[in-house]
Parts: structure tokens; C-alpha cells; sequence
């Protein structure tokens, strides 16, 4: 009986993915490693609780604890209580909208003393589950419009309420799920649309309205002759439609002798390349003309739009924060200097690094949030280019095991869930380290397993062991034990 025992409880570990583990450990200890240099204070007692790597030990253990009981659970669970997780996960960001506390103008965090929670980062958990549970249904296609914005729903709810924290960041990461979907067979044309409404928004910034017009027509053209074929009667169609609209042009300017705005003139020009395209689409491939057509439309249909939601929508720091990021505005001493001050300290760690307690910009506190959303440039100045790389690389190296998991599994459950915490991680990385060196916004999201904090740190632990978990257990039966 005794060893039977021993069997069944050796047997809840095997099939787990030590490699994944490994580098879950060896990202936790570099991000602890640099912690302490960053946080620490001379003045205040070395093993007091006020300083934060002392605190990290507790949220270590935490994580830890949680990682264990994540691996001596049944796989089932997480099927069974997908939806309850959820719900209790819109729950908490709803009571943490009203009841929660405002730091650095987000409404996101619950505070117990000197502890502070973040729902959100747990919310992402709930909302990978559910996202999972419901696409791995037996009845469940995404080329159905209905179950679409099924899973449309369960992820832009949580979203909006996250928006609504003034915690826009956070909520972003959610939007990385397209790259889920798109691996689970979502058409490539709802996918493109939404690529090109988030360039859109950016460019309009940065070219005129007429400008984007002439591209999108371009592109428009380009992208038809690529399905349709013929090359040369696009170029003459493109021709057709820039000389229409430009002639219409001149007479609507001569008519309202120069009042007419450029958001006007918009709207001539799309209208006379929508008469155009639609008796030229009659002659082949209408579906297919037709498509790329309304793409077209609802793209310059945005374009006057993007200052009405850059306006109405954002924050006054959000717009700062875009604006200094493409360049139209600059603040060395508000909005630019946390990233002005990153790019010194990575670029000054060379290709080794300061070492150990010795950057510079890092000990006398010229870069803000060194400890959480800036962890990287105390990697890039105390470790160097060497450093940083084996960072990137440790990260990259988790990412592509949660998709190789996700890829051998047979459970759609499994596979799609892995799918996302991966999503989740690259979007985190990509971001967190991009605002770093001055190539994305800030949006104040930190580096998973580096940055500190104690939820994001157990958050992202039970998000990628309970990957590990699925993956561990058997590759058949999962399913339909739970049905």
C-alpha cells in the first residue's frame, strides 16, 4: 500500500517539462539578482523588510508554494473551473474599479497594509481559461461569425474595464490573443483590418490625410492584383482613380472656391474610387474585389476619425507619451526623461557591464521605476550587452517551449492555452523591453519574472505552470475524462 502511495504521488510529476522549469527558475534569480542592486538602500537596515528585495523573498516563496500546488493539482481542474475563474476574475476587477486605490493615476490596485495586489494581472490568467474552455469546444468554429464574438466578448470585457481603471497598458496585453486566434485558423482578413486601423492611427500623426489616401489606394491596388493577378490593368485601374478623383477634385475646389476641407476632399475621392472599383470589380472576381474594397473604405473612413479618439479617448499623459514617441513633441525633463535616462544607462553598460551593484545611473537614481518597469536598463548597465542578451535569450527560450507545449498537444484546451500565455509573455517582453530602449510608448507593464512585484510575479508563475501542468499530463483523455 505504502509504495503504491509513492507511485501515484511520483506519477503527479512525471511528463513536466524541465526545461521550461529551469528557465522559469534561472529568469526568477536573475530577476532577484537585480532587484537588490537597483532597490537597495544604505539607509535602511540590509534584512529589513522596507527594502524591497527582502519583500521579493516573501513574493518568491509565494510563487514558489503556488508553483508546487499548481503541479499537484488535477489537470482537469483547470477545464472544469475555467468559466468560475472568469467570472471571479471580472469580479475583482469591478470591485477594484470602485473600491481599490490610485496610484500613479490608475485605479488597479487593492492595498492590505504594505502589500499591493493588481487584479489585473490575475484577470489575464482567468481570461486565458475561459478563452480556452470556450475554443476548445467540440461545436465551436471560428469561421463563425456567432462563435467569434463569443470570444470577442470574453476578452474585450475585461479589457474595457481595464480601460476604464485608466490602466490602459495592462489591458493592451489582452489584444495579443489575435495572434491566438489567428494560429487557431481566423480568417487573415479579419486579422488585416486591424493591423491596419493600429498603423493607420499612428500615421496620421504623421502624413496629411491626402497622403494616406494616395497609400491606401496604393496598397489597395497592390494587394487586389495580388489575388486577382494582372498587373497591368491594376496600374491602369490605380491610374483611372487618382485621375478621377483628382479632376473631381478641382471642380468641388472651383464649386466652393476653396473652402472644402481636406476631410472633404476625403470623402470625394473615396467616393470616386468606389465607383470605379465596383464597375471594374463586374468584370472578375467580385467576392474577392469586393473585400479588399471595403477594407479599403473603412481604412480612410478611419483616418479623419483618429483625432476624435485621440481627443476624446486618451489621457493627457497617454498623449504626451505618443506624441514624444513619434517625435512630434519633446520633453527631456518630463514625458522623455525616464526613456532618455534608460537609453543612458544601457548604452553606458558597454558589452560586459558595470558589474554588480556599480551602474551608475542605476545607484544614484537617475532612472525612475529601476526596480519595476525599467528592471531592463539595470540589466543593460550592470551586465552589458553579454547580460542582456542571455536575458533576451532565457525569455525567447520559455516563449518558444510554451509553443512547442502547446504545438504536441491533442487537447485543443491545451494547445490553446499555451498559445496564449505565450502571446501574453512576447507582448509583455516585446513592450517592456521596446519602451526601454526608446522603440515603443511607455505603457508601465513590467518584465515577466524580472520586474518587481508580487503580482506579476505570482501571476505569471501560475500562468506558465499551469502550461506546464496541461503539458504534463497525458496527451489523450483529458476531455472527455472531464465530459
Amino acid at each position: 500500500m505504502l509504495n503504491s502511495r509513492k507511485k501515484n504521488q511520483i506519477s503527479l510529476f512525471e511528463g513536466v517539462d524541465s526545461v521550461a522549469v529551469i528557465i522559469y527558475f534561472l529568469l526568477v534569480l536573475i530577476g532577484f539578482v537585480n532587484i537588490v542592486s537597483a532597490s537597495y538602500n544604505d539607509e535602511i537596515e540590509a534584512f529589513s523588510f522596507a527594502q524591497n528585495y527582502i519583500k521579493q523573498i516573501f513574493w518568491m516563496g509565494a510563487a514558489f508554494s503556488v508553483a508546487l500546488i499548481i503541479l499537484l493539482l488535477d489537470s482537469r481542474y483547470y477545464h472544469m473551473y475555467a468559466y468560475y475563474a472568469y467570472a471571479g476574475g471580472i469580479l475583482l476587477l469591478i470591485a477594484v474599479l470602485l473600491f481599490g486605490r490610485e496610484v500613479n493615476g490608475a485605479k488597479a490596485w487593492f492595498e492590505f497594509g504594505s502589500v499591493r495586489i493588481q487584479p489585473v494581472e490575475f484577470a489575464k490568467i482567468a481570461t486565458a481559461l475561459a478563452t480556452a474552455r470556450l475554443m476548445s469546444n467540440y461545436s465551436f468554429s471560428i469561421k463563425r461569425l456567432g462563435h467569434l464574438m463569443r470570444v470577442a466578448f470574453i476578452i474585450f470585457l475585461p479589457l474595457a474595464i481595464i480601460i476604464l481603471q485608466n490602466d490602459t497598458g495592462s489591458g493592451v496585453v489582452l489584444c495579443s490573443f489575435i495572434f491566438v486566434l489567428y494560429r487557431e485558423g481566423l480568417n487573415k482578413w479579419i486579422c488585416i483590418p486591424m493591423i491596419i486601423v493600429a498603423v493607420l492611427f499612428i500615421c496620421s500623426f504623421l502624413f496629411t490625410p491626402l497622403f494616406l489616401l494616395l497609400l491606401l489606394l496604393i496598397i489597395f491596388t497592390a494587394s487586389s492584383a495580388m489575388m486577382i493577378g494582372s498587373w497591368r490593368m491594376h496600374i491602369m485601374f490605380l491610374a483611372a482613380i487618382c485621375l478621377s478623383a483628382m479632376l473631381l477634385y478641382g471642380l468641388s475646389m472651383f464649386v466652393f472656391g476653396g473652402t472644402l476641407s481636406g476631410y472633404a476632399s476625403l470623402l470625394i475621392m473615396t467616393i470616386v474610387g468606389v465607383v470605379v472599383a465596383a464597375i471594374y470589380a463586374f468584370r472578375k472576381n467580385i467576392a474577392a474585389m469586393f473585400l479588399t474594397l471595403g477594407i479599403f473604405i473603412i481604412s480612410v473612413a478611419f483616418v479623419p476619425t483618429a483625432d476624435t479618439i485621440f481627443e476624446s479617448v486618451l489621457k493627457e499623459h497617454q498623449k504626451v507619451r505618443i506624441l514624444s514617441f513619434l517625435g512630434i513633441m519633446s520633453d527631456p525633463s518630463g514625458a522623455d526623461y525616464n526613456v532618455n535616462q534608460s537609453k543612458i544607462a544601457i548604452g553606458s553598460g558597454g558589452l560586459f557591464g558595470k558589474g554588480f551593484m556599480e551602474g551608475t545611473q542605476i545607484k544614484y537614481n537617475f532612472v525612475p521605476e529601476k526596480h519595476t518597469d525599467f528592471i531592463f536598463c539595470t540589466v543593460g548597465e550592470e551586465w552589458g550587452f553579454i547580460g542582456s542578451m542571455i536575458v533576451l535569450g532565457l525569455l525567447c527560450a520559455l516563449i518558444l517551449r510554451l509553443m512547442k507545449m502547446g504545438e504536441r498537444q491533442e487537447e485543443p484546451f491545451s494547445r490553446i492555452y499555451s498559445y496564449c500565455v505565450a502571446a501574453i509573455l512576447l507582448f509583455h517582453v516585446l513592450v517592456n523591453v521596446g519602451m526601454t530602449v526608446g522603440l515603443m510608448p511607455v505603457m508601465g507593464i513590467p518584465l515577466p519574472f524580472l520586474s518587481y512585484g508580487g503580482s506579476s510575479l505570482v501571476a505569471f508563475t501560475i500562468l506558465v505552470f499551469v502550461a506546464i501542468r496541461l503539458d504534463a499530463s497525458p496527451r489523450k483523455g483529458l476531455m472527455s475524462a472531464v465530459r
